[in-house]
């Protein structure tokens, strides 16, 4: 992991097998959210920051040219590691990834 200093955000990075692990903790969460059902969720890029857990703001490709940025905090383990999405944003097909 990068080195965050104040709470600020990661730079972005390219998604990796943790990152997808919590995008397939939190499908059914996105789901349910846009009333919608997705047989494609892969996790494409990701920023992350430290707040009692952390923070993800993921670029998720949801089927042909349709992308999802979600923010997903996970909290620390000792209470006990879920993933929880707080954000969801869709037709982000060619945007950065970008706090919201």
């Amino acid at each position: 992991m990068d080195t965050i200093t104040g709470g600020g955000f990661s730079k972005v990075k390219d998604a990796d097998e943790e990152i997808q692990t919590i995008c397939d903790e939190v499908k059914c969460q996105v789901e349910e959210k846009r009333n919608e059902a997705y047989a494609v969720f892969k996790a494409v890029q990701y920023k992350s920051q430290v707040v009692q857990g952390f923070n993800y703001d993921i670029k998720v490709h949801v089927g042909g040219s349709s992308y999802l940025h979600l923010r997903v905090w996970k909290k620390l383990p000792c209470y006990g590691g879920e993933a929880v999405v707080t954000d969801v944003e869709d037709h982000h097909d060619k945007d950065p990834i970008q706090p919201f």
